[in-house]
């Protein structure tokens, strides 16, 4: 079987990236629609695999361990039919979405069975239930930046840290990281994570809100849930001159909630430089985007 690494981009904005490093100039994108899926240089992180040949406009799906995720609208049966005939996997899911402060998945089995995988990335190993917990493929180019940013021996708190998503990068970079997750199945899997790495030394994981857990000051804190800013009274309490946060959210245009980040801090008595970036489309006319904030 051979498949096709791409991210996924706006078709009206796909003559923007096509001098970009991570676009592999020899391999054509998919089209379907107002989506243009867009080869990948292999060294670089991707969204997704599609198959390389098909004589007609692809569903795209994402791979995770041996099985095949759908997301968006339902999946008509050939489009399943072809990820079983491509991948032969253990199992094809439905991922409708996501609800509630622990981002539960709303999955449906739509052929073999779900369970646990071990999704393997950049060097780290996660092992998962998507049926019970979360997984974007799409934040893979912000923890490999993370954890280039992250100093060695800083204390790190991550207040969202699911099954250890940024934890592990963080950590292997020689962060010390205080992991705070309110879901018990996803604190499960951040422990067995952490250990299966061999970073136990550097992971303090805890579960419970954030909001009861942070202690002390730290030298970096990631935000990394879309209600992030929500979260910023409670992280601003523990931070000193110098201290770096990093704050997902989901705007309507880039940028647009950083004078609200800033007037917040400042009210606080902690006047701080912001920048802001785009993760990926997360929606029509809707942006994931990470405020970095730095206290000045």
């Amino acid at each position: 079987m051979i498949s096709l690494r791409v991210r996924q981009v706006p078709t009206a904005a796909i003559r923007q990236y096509c001098c970009a490093d991570w676009v592999d100039p020899d391999r054509r994108p998919y089209v379907v629609g107002t989506t243009a899926f867009v080869p990948v240089r292999d060294g670089y992180s991707w969204e997704m695999d599609l198959p390389e040949r098909c004589d007609r406009a692809v569903r795209g799906f994402q791979r995770l361990g041996d099985l095949v995720l759908f997301h968006g609208e339902r999946p008509d049966s050939g489009a399943v039919q072809d990820a079983v005939r491509r991948c032969s996997p253990r199992g094809v899911l439905w991922v409708m979405g996501h609800e509630g402060n622990e981002r539960l998945p709303r999955v449906e089995v739509l052929w073999g069975e779900s369970g646990e995988v071990v999704h393997r990335e950049c060097g780290l190993s996660y092992r998962l239930d998507p049926s019970q917990v979360m997984f974007s493929q799409g934040n893979r180019e912000e923890k490999v930046r993370l954890a280039h940013l992250v100093q060695p021996d800083e204390r790190v708190a991550d207040l969202f840290a699911g099954i250890g998503y940024f934890v592990l990068g963080l950590a292997r970079a020689g962060a010390c990281v205080h992991a705070m997750e309110i879901n018990p199945v996803a604190h499960g899997y951040l422990c067995r994570n952490v250990d299966e790495n061999g970073l136990a030394d550097r992971v303090q994981p805890e579960c419970g809100d954030c909001r009861d857990l942070l202690r002390g000051i730290y030298d970096r804190l990631v935000l990394g849930h879309f209600d992030g800013p929500c979260f910023l009274e409670d992280a601003l309490a523990h931070v000193r001159v110098g201290s770096r946060l990093h704050v997902h959210a989901i705007e309507s245009r880039a940028g647009e909630l950083g004078p609200d980040l800033a007037r917040r801090a400042e009210a606080m008595g902690l006047p701080l430089t912001s920048s802001v970036r785009v993760i990926k489309k997360y929606a029509p006319g809707r942006l994931h985007t990470v405020h970095d904030l730095v206290i000045t």
